[in-house]
């Protein structure tokens, strides 16, 4: 459906104009274009509360070309005035060509729109975040002595879960005095486990110091 300029001087035509614009600060999306200057330049002055979308867009766009022309374009309406002819840039005093008597609003979207509005909405999206790393540590877990219970020690390491910890493969390894040691291989995601706290926080407090004496690090290697 096309609405003509002549149009926009009736309510048939500010009532279509009043639809299209719902949902919409400008003709084209978020941001003043030439056809927003057009279409401006044949609404003789502010609509009625009648058709508030219009009414909005029509302040919004009084607004800024006031703030970009402060001297007053020519052929320009500014607060439902007709602005005198004055140093007019070329893109706001432009005469309406021939072909524009008929501005088809409410036409298909063109691939040049379709691809514009595309382009908005990618920069709008958040940058991917970086992927954090991880790293690959082997820990030695020691008992209190000979009488410690090692199944029970392992059992109570591998309780502790925390998002970004991952435990591995295990053994126990002969130190002397027939006292052995938990020897364990865990993966942490960098950005959301520390060792440190690991050790001080977790493995090292009660309950899990009834069973475990100290922990070292043996190896440790970013992935």
């Amino acid at each position: 459906m096309a609405v003509t300029f002549s149009d926009l001087h009736t309510e048939e035509g500010l009532k279509s104009l009043n639809e299209f614009l719902s949902g919409k600060k400008y003709i084209s999306g978020d941001q003043l274009t030439k056809d927003d200057i057009k279409v401006y330049g044949y609404v003789s002055e502010k609509p009625s509360d009648a058709f508030p979308n219009v009414a909005s867009w029509y302040d919004a766009v009084s607004s800024q070309l006031a703030a970009s022309f402060p001297g007053k374009a020519q052929g320009v309406k500014f607060s439902g005035s007709v602005a005198p002819a004055a140093e007019a840039p070329a893109k706001a005093a432009a005469p309406a060509d021939e072909d524009d008597d008929d501005l088809d609003l409410f036409g298909d979207e063109t691939e040049e729109d379709k691809k514009a509005a595309e382009e908005r909405e990618a920069s709008k999206k958040p940058a991917k975040k970086k992927e954090s790393g991880k790293s690959s540590i082997l820990l030695d877990v020691k008992p209190w002595d000979d009488e410690t219970d090692m199944k029970k020690l392992e059992e109570a390491v591998r309780s502790v879960e925390i998002p970004g910890l991952t435990w591995g493969a295990s053994k126990l390894v002969a130190v002397g005095y027939g006292i052995k040691k938990l020897q364990i291989m865990l993966t942490i995601i960098d950005d959301l486990v520390s060792v440190d706290d690991l050790i001080e926080e977790r493995l090292t407090v009660e309950p899990i110091n009834e069973y475990v004496q100290s922990c070292d690090i043996v190896a440790f290697n970013k992935i």
